[in-house]
């Protein structure tokens, strides 16, 4: 076989992640790293002491296949409480390595060449690939700038007898937007009309600003009936490096999802499993959540009040979009790169999460940073 055969590649528009191009750029400018969504602050030294505890009681073999049942009943009882939703722990919940994992597992599992996904603009870097890698086909559908709101209207002007799928994500990476109640009412017609799947990307679910309510997929029986919805404990308990997450859905598609599971990792870290469990026993450790990362959110905006940079509005994850029209007219990969080198500072171009490379002059900082990192940030930024 033709060595060019050999090498054919699934994703041949596919290169190194924006992320991990910028912290690359930050380490070797030595700027603060404001890029890559994750914190630069430790997580719980109790979470730290249950898992330790786990391995030193021997919990180091293989978990089974699902993950772990009293982890899987810690989260069953989490979403009654939250979302008044009763999830099954042996037939609905599957533990995974990271969020990532799950999402890409439930793309795997269903969708077959030749199906169409909706995918909302600007999107986590995963989804496409995801798709694109299964043989189905990405339709591409923008949020409205500046509050990248969902047009419902587009949306069903984009469905085919080929839809297979819906993805939305909400609090949504990279723009800080969530969804509404009547977004869901919407997407719940969706659903109901053309027997859509859903997969709803949450992990960010805990941090919801301003006293707002996370829409979660679980709340709405005739969404979650035909719904994967992902979330991860390494986004909200601040050990992203943990890879450690979980993907809900009924029963009927948990069968068809665990059948993929079960090949490409086959369980996950049991100790993690073993101290996750006794952690989410105590309801504080997440309810906590939207308190302490609004208020990052909002001692970050006081630092930047007097620069030259425009919030726009998070309303929830750990990411604030900034205008620079006030600064600058290069496109935003540009003024990303020149802000790392020449002022020290690296954030994410929101023109990465776009196809076709849509830039609006909008850069993405992570605010899951410690105080006196975001003081220093601060400082840097505003002397632009």
């Amino acid at each position: 076989m033709p060595h060019s055969q050999i090498c054919m590649s699934k994703l041949p528009n596919t290169g190194t992640t924006i992320f991990s191009v910028m912290s690359a750029l930050a380490a070797e400018h030595k700027a603060i790293n404001l890029s890559q969504g994750f914190p630069d602050y430790d997580c719980s030294d109790e979470l730290k002491a249950l898992v330790n505890e786990a391995m030193q009681l021997g919990h180091n073999q293989y978990a089974p296949m699902p993950g772990l049942l009293p982890l899987r009943e810690a989260i069953a009882g989490k979403i009654k409480d939250l979302y008044q939703q009763h999830i099954n722990p042996d037939t609905e919940i599957t533990i995974t390595p990271g969020g990532t994992y799950a999402i890409f597992t439930a793309i795997a599992a269903f969708i077959h060449p030749g199906d169409e996904v909706i995918i909302f603009e600007p999107a986590y870097d995963s989804y496409i690939p995801n798709v694109l890698v299964n043989g189905g086909k990405p339709v591409l559908i923008p949020l409205s700038f500046p509050d990248y709101h969902i047009s419902w209207d587009e949306v069903r002007s984009k469905i085919t007898p080929r839809t297979r799928m819906i993805i939305v994500n909400t609090p949504h990476n990279p723009t800080g937007s969530t969804l509404r109640e009547e977004d869901m009412a919407e997407l719940e017609k969706l659903v109901t009309e053309h027997n859509l799947l859903v997969l709803s990307d949450e992990v960010y679910e805990h941090l919801v600003f301003d006293g707002a309510r996370h829409e979660s997929a679980l709340r709405y029986p005739g969404i979650y009936r035909n719904s994967f919805v992902v979330f991860s404990f390494g986004k909200v308990f601040h050990n992203t490096g943990w890879k450690m997450g979980y993907c809900i859905a009924p029963e009927h598609l948990t069968k068809e999802y665990r059948k993929v599971h079960q090949y490409l990792c086959f369980s996950v870290n049991t100790p993690m499993q073993y101290g996750l469990a006794k952690f989410l026993e105590t309801p504080a450790h997440y309810l906590e959540l939207p308190a302490f990362y609004q208020q990052k959110r909002d001692y970050f905006l006081e630092l930047m009040k007097n620069s030259r940079f425009t919030p726009l509005a998070s309303q929830g994850s750990y990411f604030q979009l900034m205008r620079y029209d006030r600064i600058s007219n290069e496109g935003d990969k540009d003024f990303a790169i020149r802000l790392t080198k020449d002022s020290g500072v690296a954030a994410i171009p929101v023109s990465a999460f776009y196809q076709n490379g849509k830039d609006d002059h909008v850069i993405r900082f992570c605010f899951a940073k410690k105080e006196t990192t975001l003081e220093a940030a601060a400082l840097k930024l505003t002397k632009i």
